[in-house]
């Protein structure tokens, strides 16, 4: 039976702002502060989280992109006119106090957001996984959610990485190979985290403001609770997903999405909401996609067209782990259409 509707009306009191002056003093967190004074309001949104993401983070200007979706060249572009502003304007990277710091609240929860995923998934490297991002990331939201800072989309943001994260043990099989969602030994997922998750999850419903990070630790709640059922509630994802596409319109999401439709419509719509994506581009060379559209299509008996997919994914950049994956695919491609010659 289908659970409650998670459509996100949240109600109750808006979050209060911290308003004492002295407030930078509780944010005594070396990497927290850094990133709070990185996200200037001078500089541009992107540019303050890509240089967070460098300074703090310490990503290489590859990383930074596939966070982006961007090429290399736009995103050291990018960290060279953020220098030049700093310098130009004579900007001071100072911890503000009161609202000021409260104003760069989003951007930093993007950039905490970013760097979970990067270790969630590693966009290259002979491992899939970081843990040490992934827990990073957990302590650096904690912490805002711990002071006066703290606001529903803060426990938003850590109940969608503390339930990925539960699912981590499972992510990779004991030869750190690439395990699918649908394939994972649920057992194997951290309960601790999970109740983490679920924890702020419920706290993340006060207040009057949906985000971003609601819907998708939504998503993220209505596949961990799949852990205790037969298997995710997929209709309910792809409302979601619709929800999330209609604030972000990301092409990552839409992809997300596509699957969804896949499970819920079948692989010929899975492949019609891919459609769309392939002019975008931000996505020319970005594997899932391929790999994606390749899996629909050999679900639908087109093993060709699937192996032209997976050859064309395993050019672009990606994680050891999921190379590998990507070849065992194309095996079985080549493998299927041998049998139909």
């Amino acid at each position: 039976m289908r659970r409650g509707p998670l459509s996100l009306k949240c109600a109750g009191a808006a979050p209060a702002w911290p308003g004492d002056p002295d407030f930078e003093k509780q944010v005594r967190d070396g990497e927290l502060r850094m990133i709070f004074m990185c996200v200037h309001p001078e500089i541009s949104r992107d540019s303050a989280i890509a240089l967070s993401l460098k300074l703090v983070g310490g990503f290489g200007v590859r990383q930074i992109a596939r966070a982006f979706l961007a090429d290399d060249a736009a995103i050291a572009q990018r960290l060279v006119r953020a220098k030049a502003l700093i310098r130009n304007r004579r900007l001071t990277l100072d911890l503000p106090a009161g609202a000021d710091l409260a104003s760069r609240l989003d951007a930093v929860l993007d950039v905490i957001h970013l760097i979970f995923n990067e270790g969630y998934a590693a966009h290259a490297g002979e491992d899939l996984i970081r843990l040490d991002l992934c827990r990073e990331a957990l302590r650096l939201a904690s912490m805002i959610a711990d002071s006066p800072l703290s606001a529903p989309h803060v426990d938003a943001l850590i109940a969608l990485m503390a339930l990925q994260a539960a699912r981590l043990p499972a992510r990779v099989d004991d030869a750190g190979d690439l395990v699918l969602l649908d394939s994972q030994d649920r057992s194997r997922w951290d309960r601790q985290l999970l109740a983490l998750g679920f924890h702020h999850f419920e706290r993340s419903m006060a207040g009057e403001r949906v985000t971003e990070y609601h819907v998708q630790a939504a998503i993220a709640a209505t596949h961990a609770r799949s852990a205790e059922e037969a298997s995710p509630d997929w209709p309910m994802i792809l409302q979601l997903y619709d929800q999330l596409m209609g604030m972000t319109g990301s092409p990552v999401v839409a992809l997300n999405r596509a699957v969804a439709v896949a499970k819920v419509r079948g692989a010929v719509e899975g492949l019609a909401a891919i459609e769309p994506l392939d002019a975008n581009p931000n996505l020319r060379h970005y594997h899932l996609l391929l790999a994606v559209r390749g899996h629909l299509l050999l679900e639908l008996g087109r093993p060709a067209e699937a192996t032209q997919c997976f050859r064309a994914a395993l050019e672009c950049r990606c994680s050891e782990p999921e190379r590998r994956f990507l070849r065992r695919k194309l095996a079985a491609a080549e493998e299927s259409q041998t049998g139909r010659t």
